[in-house]
């Protein structure tokens, strides 16, 4: 590529290299030409042909003219021998270790790739400008492996976005989404044409501020809080590695055969949730993910080592990831290439390729400085930026070689598709009954007919259980009956009662399992589920843990929820019941909280039917994701329940009144309806007309007529009691100022289950007692 802007530093015209000493120059960015004849600041290392050493300042683009640097430089004698000013900006004089490689000069590509590669970075820069608001560093910097990857590696249709044997990409960085938008557009995809590149971040834009993949197709998930994206990856991989292990067959073409890349940066290896889902992944073997990192040592807060000098390609390794380092990522393309092909030689282990890039590369005055990540350049830094980079071209105007290039795409995915239906009509050919599987469930992401049809429904005189166990039968008959239906737990199948018993563990080897072996990574679990998910193979993921421990991964069911994709999230353990393992694991807010979620469905059923109705809910609502919470002690089948009522979130289980006029409402969630079903039958011995109400899941009855919620709750009966072993947040609205709720506002204690829950007033005596109290206000 031209000689428009520099990796950040590197070394050209070593002089002399005499022992461990070394005369070199430094470029940067921005200052064209730093002399660095310094044999005491700096030594050669022959091992890594780095040098090493130290350097007296760290803003390497304050210089406006060459200077000579040495330890006893000051701020006065830098300003004293530069030929020029500092750059509207003071120099920082600290002593900092100094590694550089000795690597030569940005090879130069094709006149048509620099255009290709700058077409990326003016898109992202003008788009930012426009909205005065954005993150033009990453693409800037992003711009030459992205341009490799997408020009020459990944595999996709930009005229079906949707075809099930495309490769995956997503860009975890997901502040930097200018970068997708910007491939998006120029390699042929209708969701974003230029119009929609000048609406960025605008009301009603294709093109939001992070990537969306319910907004923009050929998004394929959606990504800003950092660290979920590489974790969405790999279960994308786990996705593709699953069905290739149940549908390829060695005598016949791959049906599903595609890879799951990913550009994450340094926030992304920052946060926890990229460790748990990228240690998962190497011990899963999973050979067809491809992480790029972009390794451009600049956070908001300024240069990462302020906080962040592990080394992470060593952590990875240590994973059991492959690992490859591109020395130059600004301008080497034939390396990234080989980087690349190197990763899919791979087949055994995922890849992360380290390539190291200057944030903001191009510009005069900020590339290599946190200013770059997050604000618009400004008029006078684009003019200099696009002086710098060679780039004669208006804002949002694209030479049509770079198009051309670029849609090279379009035939070429289409080509790719075409072959692919060749070969599955021949796969078909030899295996028809697993080709129609694969077709109805995995392509069309249909359910079987009748499915619901072997749910268990239950009696009265069946003998009450706890609900994890009525759970862990369900969740069997599901993966009996719908074959895209599998998930796991965050080790605690034993007692989660999630384990598929006829089905074996997706493992290294044996993908083809439908028990997903999560450890202890509740929050990597949720995100690798939202991952499997928008793999949209139609494989439908639950995973589960206790329900205290959704704290763990709130992070990720909240962008199930605004993604709209229905991961079903098993529970257990779910109030004052847990018992002896006291107050750490006795959730008592949680309930509430998660009733504050947007588009989750809360689900706390109280006997079998309840039961197999959260997961009928469940199954069947594909657009929102399901919190099933389920319980530890046994309770009673009861009198009244269904599978139908429950998917209406709240019915009248029992009532003795009529014109729907009771004197008061009893209602209850999970095992304490049993309570008001019992003082229930207390009152009404005395002669009071009771209505008992199960409410499973606000949200289902939110979603029901006016008419059907006048049925059950009458606006003119007042008097209402609410019994739950959660906080009172959020009954008010149920209960009414003339009712009373039987909950819990404080943490709660360590001893047998049941004595917990007598302690803290969930008995039936104390909602008789509650309900006598409310009757005669």
């Amino acid at each position: 590529m031209a000689d428009t802007g520099f990796v950040a530093p590197f070394l050209t015209g070593v002089s002399s290299v005499q022992g461990a000493s070394v005369t070199a120059t430094l470029r940067c960015p921005v200052a064209k030409s730093v002399s660095a004849a310094s044999a005491s600041n700096y030594s050669y290392d022959a091992s890594v042909k780095t040098i090493v050493g130290t350097r007296p300042f760290r803003a390497y683009n304050g210089l406006r003219a060459s200077s000579s640097l040495d330890k006893s430089s000051s701020t006065a004698a830098l300003k004293k021998t530069a030929s020029g000013d500092i750059a509207r900006r003071s120099v920082v004089i600290t002593n900092e270790t100094l590694a550089v490689p000795l690597i030569a000069e940005p090879p130069k590509g094709t006149k048509v790739d620099e255009l290709c590669i700058n077409s990326i970075r003016f898109l992202a820069i003008d788009a930012v400008e426009k909205a005065k608001s954005g993150h033009p560093g990453l693409p800037m910097g992003c711009a030459p492996m992205s341009y490799v990857l997408w020009n020459k590696y990944m595999k996709y249709n930009p005229k079906n976005p949707n075809w099930i044997n495309r490769d995956r990409f997503v860009l975890s960085a997901g502040h930097g989404c200018m970068l997708q938008y910007a491939l998006l557009h120029l390699t042929g995809f209708d969701s974003v044409g230029i119009e929609d590149l000048k609406q960025f971040r605008q009301w009603d834009s294709k093109t939001p501020g992070h990537p969306e993949s319910f907004i923009t197709e050929g998004v394929e998930v959606t990504t800003g809080p950092l660290g979920q994206g590489i974790a969405n990856a790999v279960g994308l991989a786990m996705a593709e590695a699953h069905c290739a292990a149940r549908f390829n067959k060695p005598d016949a073409p791959k049906i599903v055969d595609h890879y799951t890349y990913c550009i994450l940066g340094d926030g992304c290896n920052m946060e926890g949730v990229s460790g748990e889902a990228c240690s998962l992944a190497g011990h899963q073997g999973l050979g067809k993910l491809i992480a790029l990192y972009d390794d451009n040592k600049i956070s908001i807060d300024g240069h990462t080592d302020i906080s962040f000098t592990e080394d992470v390609s060593k952590r990875f390794e240590a994973y059991g990831w492959h690992t490859i380092h591109v020395q130059n990522g600004n301008g080497d393309l034939d390396a990234i290439s080989k980087a690349i092909e190197e990763a899919k030689a791979v087949t055994d282990k995922p890849t992360f390729i380290k390539v190291s890039t200057t944030i903001g590369y191009g510009s005069p005055n900020l590339a290599n400085t946190h200013s770059v990540h997050g604000a618009a350049l400004g008029d006078k830094e684009v003019g200099a930026t696009r002086k710098n980079l060679n780039w004669e071209y208006p804002p949002f105007v694209i030479p049509e070689e770079s198009y051309a290039k670029f849609r090279e795409s379009i035939p070429k995915g289409a080509a790719a598709e075409a072959q692919w239906q060749k070969d599955f009509e021949a796969y078909k050919a030899k295996y028809p009954t697993e080709a129609a599987e694969f077709e109805k469930y995995f392509i069309k992401m249909e359910l079987p007919e009748g499915w619901e049809k072997a749910l268990p429904t239950f009696t009265p005189q069946d003998p009450g259980d706890a609900t994890r166990n009525l759970s862990g039968r369900v969740l069997n008959i599901l993966a009996d009956e719908i074959p895209t239906f599998l998930g796991g737990s965050a080790d605690l199948a034993p007692s989660n009662m999630t384990l598929l018993k006829k089905f074996p563990d997706f493992q290294k080897g044996q993908h083809h399992g439908r028990n997903l072996r999560f450890g202890v990574r509740e929050f990597g679990m949720g995100a690798i589920c939202n991952g499997i998910l928008l793999h949209d193979s139609g494989l439908i993921p639950y995973c589960a843990t206790f329900f205290v421990f959704t704290d763990y991964m709130r992070g990720a069911m909240r962008l199930a929820a605004l993604s709209e994709i229905g991961v079903i999230y098993v529970m257990t353990h779910d109030s004052l019941g847990v018992g002896e393992d006291g107050p750490t694991h006795q959730p008592i807010e949680h309930l509430a909280s998660h009733r504050c979620q947007i588009n989750l469905n809360v689900m706390r059923p109280a006997d079998g039917n309840e039961v197999t109705g959260a997961y009928k809910s469940a199954i069947l609502e594909r657009k929102t994701p399901t919190l099933i919470t389920l319980t530890r002690q046994k309770v009673p089948n009861l009198e009244g329940s269904s599978v139908e009522g429950t998917l209406k979130g709240a019915y009248i289980l029992t009532d003795n009144s009529t014109d729907n006029k009771p004197d008061i409402i009893l209602m209850g969630t999970g095992s304490e309806t049993q309570w008001a079903a019992g003082a229930a039958e207390k009152l009404r011995a005395e002669g009071v007309k009771v209505r008992v109400v199960s409410f499973p899941c606000w949200e289902l009855f939110e979603k029901q007529s006016d008419e059907y919620k006048e049925s059950v709750f009458p606006k003119a009966v007042k008097k209402r009691v609410a019994v739950e072993a959660g906080c009172s947040f959020g009954w008010s609205k149920w209960v009414t100022d003339d009712g009373a709720t039987v909950t819990i506002d404080t943490y709660g204690a360590s001893a047998p289950g049941d004595l917990v829950m007598a302690n803290f007033g969930f008995t039936l005596d104390n909602v008789y007692n509650t309900a006598k109290k409310v009757l005669s206000q």
